[in-house]
């Protein structure tokens, strides 16, 4: 199913940190699933943290948003200190519309259609909007470059859900549409500011007929393989129809595929048909609000699920420290001996 040297990032200057989770990444498709959960920029450790209490267990996986200006130096120095516990760092950016003030928001501002003649603006160089649009993701190529430094390799997933009708990106269909609003991003980050920690996640929604609240096809909005590394859908309200699994996986052509946001969470069971997912990330507080605790437990717990404690870099830690612990308390014991 995975074509030849697929495994390779689409930045060909990408750091060996993106390399290496790349790699890991492909190495557990088709046979373990990582666990994941996002947390709201002003509350960056309350739903990982309640995950853990409820399931004992960490996920995998740790999810920020550079939403909100005041927290974004914040979110990395969070990212910093999960990276440095072995977590897995992924990232979003709920990107007010470039005309607008940060301090609008999610519902003032993110939510929200732009005209025609705005959207024509902000795609193209030169003009008012698109100065708008470039200044707000030269902020953010400030906080990704000190993940950058820090050798921290990022699934980086901005303008999510762009086939819904609910964000200022979204529904765009057409060489002028979505796909120019990504590539512009992508070609600034990589070829301008020169992120190369970065691994592109492309992240629709699962295609839904929801009046007044509908995602469309995948393929309407999709960039191309050469400017994405992994495509992720967002499942809610339980909608785990193999056919979104399906058409995703199709679409990738041999890369990997990712359950970028789910409210509900999956039954193990659905993971018979659906086996290629590679991660999971429940959005933050749907831990406690969608899901009960028994339906977590027998997540965090199936065998296919790998929590923090089952990463590589993790595991090898656990082991060494358990190593070390047993010769202190061998070598006190031949001490007291010794005394005696």
């Amino acid at each position: 199913m995975c074509k030849a040297n697929t495994y390779k990032p689409i930045n060909p200057n990408s750091s060996e940190e993106v390399h290496q989770l790349l790699n890991y990444l492909y190495s557990i498709r088709g046979k373990y699933i990582l666990s994941g959960q996002h947390n709201y920029d002003h509350q960056l450790i309350f739903s990982t943290e309640k995950t853990r209490e409820i399931t004992r267990e960490y996920p995998a996986i740790w999810g920020g948003d550079f939403l909100g200006s005041k927290n974004r130096q914040k979110v990395v120095q969070e990212a910093i200190r999960q990276h440095k516990k072995g977590a897995i760092i992924t990232l979003m950016y709920h990107q007010v519309k470039p005309f607008d003030d940060d301090s609008l928001g999610f519902f003032n501002s993110v939510k929200g259609r732009v005209s025609d003649e705005e959207w024509k603006q902000i795609i193209t160089p030169g003009t008012k909007y698109h100065s708008m649009w470039i200044k707000k993701i030269d902020n953010i190529a400030k906080n990704l470059k000190q993940l950058k430094q820090a050798k921290i390799p990022v699934l980086w997933r901005p303008f999510h859900e762009m086939n819904g009708i609910w964000f200022w990106w979204g529904d765009r269909s057409g060489e002028e549409g979505f796909k120019k609003l990504w590539t512009l991003m992508y070609d600034h980050y990589t070829n301008y500011h020169n992120l190369n920690n970065l691994i592109w996640v492309w992240n629709p929604n699962a295609p839904r007929l929801t009046p007044e609240d509908e995602a469309y096809a995948y393929e309407k909005y999709y960039p191309g393989s050469e400017y994405v590394d992994i495509l992720a859908a967002d499942v809610y309200h339980q909608d785990y129809q193999n056919s979104h699994h399906d058409e995703l996986l199709k679409l990738a052509e041999g890369k990997l595929i990712a359950l970028g946001e789910v409210g509900e969470v999956p039954n193990p069971q659905i993971f018979e048909y659906q086996n290629q997912w590679v991660w999971f990330m429940i959005w933050a507080e749907y831990n406690l609000s969608h899901n009960t605790q028994e339906e977590l437990n027998i997540l965090f717990h199936n065998s296919q699920v790998l929590n923090l404690k089952d990463l590589p870099t993790v595991k090898k830690n656990l082991e060494f420290n358990f190593v070390v612990n047993i010769r202190k308390l061998l070598r006190q014991i031949f001490n007291k001996f010794l005394k005696i």
